[in-house]
Parts: structure tokens; C-alpha cells; sequence
């Protein structure tokens, strides 16, 4: 049996829902996620890469040959890899696209070959395979895709047969890594393989309505209540270390040599002057000051796994929702309604696409109802085209739209007026009044006041951001100096400050909430427990007629981010 090869439209469909399914499993796949470290980002690498996949292929025509449309998955995936899982996963993309990019047909013959290839591109990219890693599941993949091509099988058979491997393969991966087996987990990134695997196969088998919910229980373990680790070894690498290099004259093997002397887990993929690098190393600038004498460097992105392994462990102590009270009991049951709904339900009369950048608020948001969190925020705002897209993959008739952000309610805007869906903005401005708005959402309600309903709840809500001055200025609270912490009121004015940020997030508290019956805290990223501990007690001593909620936000940027109702 064969089939002609795919239109860009369909194309687009089959990634697209496959990307979906993966992203619906991001937080599954982050606390499986032990190694090579126990940093819990391989579901968002997984995820981050696959969404630039989708944004490369809006762009394409709806005439694209199938040669163009294989060039934009390659391209997009290696533009947008992230991580140890991410940089695997472009070169298996990479892999696919190099067979099929030439292809007249899609039959069993292509399916076999295409992993074939697939499977010596990533492993070419890995100096030290490991057994029992996202590797393993696509060579086992590959290897039930050829025996179902030297037995004679249909290509639906064959298909499902893939489909079948790739979960059955991720069953096995504690066998072959120890570490897995000691915290009774299976692979994070083979899961996530398996995870897409099986939205591509289920979409171009025409039942994307039924992808399969295999969870960690199906693969032998007895559900995600995974331990926490604690046990970061401190001659470990700390920084995982990953950049886009360009440049024409650029020799991959003297890069990768030098990488592999700075750290670990290293990585130098692509071709024709464009290459992405990924090393765990204890020295970043060290290895950025290298090879900015070969090119360009851009996209440079350094994180501190000690922190992620710590969030990590925080958030599995404190189950699935981090470290979040107060709104805990109502914000569990929606999310169990949420994730209860049938993949054969019919679509929801309104859903809702929210932008955040911290994983905490973007948990907080979807166990509220929210359907896709779009990733951004200050300095990091997402394209109209990126919440076209998240507009369109809502499961929903019609989208309401969360910006969340001043500097992103344009953006939204024309996001809305230019999908092929009905959607509408929210014009927040922060994350806490897109909390507000969503307790009074029904999600039944017409369109347009279900909107109105929404706005006006979270105009009732009062916003203060500890951040950092990034310049010197003016404000009401007096002179700034660049890097000195200061505290914002309603994303306006400058109320206060100061040098140190307890000081000035608890005089901001004391501001915002003088006439409030209710004062929330989230604490950002690099903001530990026991200062979100201390800052919490600070305030309830300062305040002690208002209750005060306590949440992990996981934020960029600022530190502490508060409202007040």
C-alpha cells in the first residue's frame, strides 16, 4: 500500500497535532525527568523545540513541495532545539526529513528507511550514547518499522506497529539505566518520543480524536508520585549551556572538541554555517569567548540545573502543583474536570489561550482551565503567529485570549481578528488579573460576555512586580540607579525603592494591600523557600487582617510578583 506524499496543509495538520500531544504531557514528562540530571525540563525542551516546528510550517504555502516542507521541519527544529532531549530530537526530525524529502510516495519501504536514517543521524550526533535514553526508543522504533517492511505489512499496520514499539521500548528503558530504575521512572525523553510518535501515527491515521493516553502507569511504574532526587553531586556541571552559531567558515569537529574539554552531554549539530551547541559545563563564558572567534552566536540560553534540580524536587514535594496554597482545593478540581474531558467529546463552546513564562503560573493557569499556555512575557513576547497558532490548537469553538502583558495586547489583538476561529482579547496586563478572570469564567457563556464578565473581574484587581532597574530614571519613589530593586503598582508607576528585594516586595505588600481582604505572593524563579517562607511571615505580621496566599510562580525577572483583592 501507498499513499501520496502529503500537501503543506496536511503537513502542517499531522505535526501540528502531534505537537499537541506532546505538549498536553509536559509536566508528566518534566518529573520523569532524572537523567543525565534531575534538572525536570524535558518535557518544555521537547515541547519548545516541536512548537518551533509548528511556527516554521505556518509560514509555508499552501503549494509547498515536499522537499521545502522537509527543509522547514529541519530548519525550525534545529533553530528552536533546547536541551539534551531537544538537540536529539532535531536530529531525528533532521534524519526523517532527509529520506522523505525526496520521496514520491508514502509507503512501509519509506517508513523503514526514513527511521533508518533517523536513528544514524542522532546517534551520529552523540559522542557517548546511552542505552535506556530517547536513543534506544528510536533505534527500537526503527527496527519494528523495518521488520514491517521485510514481513510485507500494509502501511496501516505498519504504522501502528511503530506506534507500538516506541511505548513498548520506553517500558524497558529502567533496564538499561540504572538511575531510572533506582527513582522507578522510565525515560523522560523516550516517553516524550513515544508521546509524538503516536500523535503523528493517530493523525495520519485519520483518529487524532483517540490518541492514546498511555500514562507512566502503562509503562510499568505505579504513577507519577516520583521522589525527590537530592543527590546533586557538586563536581557536577551547573550550567547547561546552549547557543545558535553562525558563521561560513566554521570547522563543527574544533568546536566539539573544545566543548567536550569545557563539559559534558555536548552537542555541536547542523550544516552550511548554521549549528547548534548544547554542553553542561561549569564555565559558559569560557566557552561562548571560544567560539565567537569561528562566527556569530545568537539564541544563547544558560541555566542553573542546580535550581532547576531544586525546583524540581520542590515541586514533587509539594505534589503536581508546586508549592501552591490557598487556591489549591479549587484550582485541583478544575484541573480534574480539565483533564477528565474525552478526546471524542465534542469541542468546548470557549476555551482559553493564556500567555506566562514562569511553569508555576503556567500551572496555575491551566489548572484554572487555561487550554495552551503560550511561553513569554516582559522581554520575551510571543508572535501574532504564535497565538494564532495556540488559538487554532485550542480545543474549543471559540478562544479567549489571556496577553497578560501590556507590551503583548497587540499582539493578541491581531492574533484574534486573523484566526480562522471566533476569538476575543482580555486585555490583562498581569498574571494575577488573569487568575481573577478565570474564577468567574464559566467557559458556557456567549463569547463576547463571557469576555466582558472576565475583563471587568480583572480590572479589580491591584498588581505590584519586584524587579530590577535596568537604567537610571525618575520616579515618584525618587532617583533609580541602574540595578537598584524597585517595586511597581499596576504595571505604571514606581512606588518603591531600594536594595534589597525582601525590603522592598514587603514595603510593596504594605502598599497594596492597606484596603484588601486578600494578598497573594509568587515567588520567581530564583526566589528559594525559605525566602518565600520568610517574606510570607514578614507580611502576615504586617498585615495581620489580610489572609495572605503563598504560591511558587517559577517566574523570570522579578522576583516577586503580588496582587491584591
Amino acid at each position: 500500500m501507498t499513499t501520496p506524499m502529503y500537501t503543506a496543509e496536511a503537513a502542517r495538520r499531522l505535526i501540528s497535532i502531534a505537537a499537541a500531544a506532546l505538549k498536553s504531557r509536559t509536566e508528566e514528562i518534566n518529573q520523569l525527568n532524572v537523567f543525565p540530571v534531575p534538572d525536570g525540563d524535558t518535557g518544555i525542551n521537547m515541547s519548545f523545540t516541536m512548537d518551533t516546528v509548528v511556527q516554521e510550517l505556518s509560514g509555508m504555502p499552501g503549494d509547498a513541495s515536499i522537499a521545502e516542507l522537509c527543509h522547514a521541519v529541519s530548519h525550525g527544529s534545529l533553530m528552536g532545539a533546547r536541551g539534551n532531549s531537544g538537540v536529539i530530537l532535531s536530529q531525528i526530525l533532521r534524519g526523517l526529513c532527509e529520506e522523505v524529502s525526496t520521496a514520491k510516495s508514502l509507503d512501509v519501504a519509506l517508513l523503514a528507511s526514513s527511521f533508518e536514517r533517523a536513528v544514524a543521524v542522532a546517534f551520529q550526533a552523540v559522542r557517548k550514547p546511552v542505552e535506556g535514553t530517547m536513543l534506544t526508543v528510536i533505534r527500537d522504533t526503527a527496527q519494528a518499522a523495518s521488520a514491517a517492511r521485510d514481513s510485507g505489512l500494509g502501511l496501516e499496520a505498519a504504522l501502528e506497529s511503530v506506534s507500538g514499539a516506541a511505548f513498548a521500548s520506553v517500558r524497558r528503558t529502567p533496564e538499561l539505566l540504572p538511575v531510572l530504575a533506582e527513582n522507578g521512572v522510565v525515560d523522560a525523553g523516550g516517553f516524550g518520543l513515544a508521546i509524538l510518535i503516536e500523535g503523528f501515527v493517530s493523525a495520519a491515521l485519520g483518529r487524532d480524536s483517540e490518541i492514546r493516553e498511555v500514562a507512566f502507569s502503562d509503562m510499568g511504574g505505579s504513577g507519577l508520585h516520583v521522589e525527590p532526587t537530592d543527590d546533586w553531586d557538586d563536581s557536577e556541571y551547573q550550567y547547561c549551556t546552549e547557543f545558535l552559531l553562525f558563521g561560513a567558515d566554521i570547522d563543527s569537529e574544533v568546536v566539539l572538541g573544545h566543548v567536550s574539554a569545557a563539559g559534558g552531554s555536548e552537542l555541536v549539530v547542523g550544516a552550511d554555517g548554521e549549528y547548534k551547541v548544547h554542553v553542561h559545563t561549569n564555565d559558559p563564558g569560557g566557552v561562548l569567548s571560544f567560539v565567537t572567534q569561528f562566527g556569530e552566536v545568537a539564541e544563547v540560553h544558560i541555566h542553573n540545573m542546580r535550581r532547576q534540580s531544586e525546583d524540581r524536587d520542590r515541586k514533587l514535594r509539594a505534589g503536581r502543583a508546586g508549592a501552591r496554597d490557598g487556591r489549591a482545593g479549587a484550582l485541583g478540581s478544575r484541573a480534574g474536570a480539565r483533564d477528565g474531558r474525552r478526546r471524542d467529546e465534542p469541542l468546548k463552546p470557549v476555551g482559553f489561550v493564556a500567555v506566562a513564562s514562569g511553569d508555576g503560573l503556567a500551572e496555575i493557569l491551566m489548572s484554572l482551565g487555561v487550554d495552551l499556555v503560550v511561553r513569554g512575557g516582559q522581554t520575551m513576547n510571543p508572535s501574532t503567529e504564535d497565538l494564532i497558532s495556540a488559538i487554532e490548537q485550542a480545543p474549543a469553538e471559540s478562544v479567549i485570549v489571556l496577553p497578560n502583558n501590556k507590551n503583548i495586547i497587540l499582539a493578541a489583538t491581531a492574533a484574534a481578528l486573523h484566526a480562522k476561529k471566533p476569538a476575543v482579547v482580555v486585555p490583562t496586563r498581569s498574571i494575577p488579573a488573569a487568575f481573577t478572570a478565570l474564577l468567574v469564567a464559566d467557559g458556557v457563556s456567549d463569547l463576547e460576555r463571557l469576555a466582558e464578565e472576565m475583563t471587568h473581574a480583572a480590572d479589580g484587581v491591584r498588581t505590584g512586580e519586584v524587579t530590577h532597574a535596568i537604567k537610571d530614571a525618575a520616579s515618584r519613589a525618587g532617583a533609580i540607579k541602574a540595578g537598584q530593586v524597585i517595586g511597581i503598582v499596576d504595571d505604571k508607576e514606581i512606588e518603591v525603592v531600594g536594595e534589597d528585594i525582601g525590603d522592598v516586595a514587603l514595603r510593596l505588600a504594605e502598599l497594596l494591600g492597606k484596603d484588601a481582604e486578600t494578598l497573594s505572593l509568587f515567588a520567581g524563579a530564583d526566589c528559594t523557600d525559605e525566602q518565600l517562607e520568610a517574606l510570607t511571615e514578614q507580611v502576615e505580621e504586617l498585615l495581620p487582617d489580610v489572609e495572605v496566599e503563598a504560591h511558587w510562580g517559577g517566574q523570570p525577572l522579578y522576583p516577586v510578583i503580588m496582587s491584591a483583592e
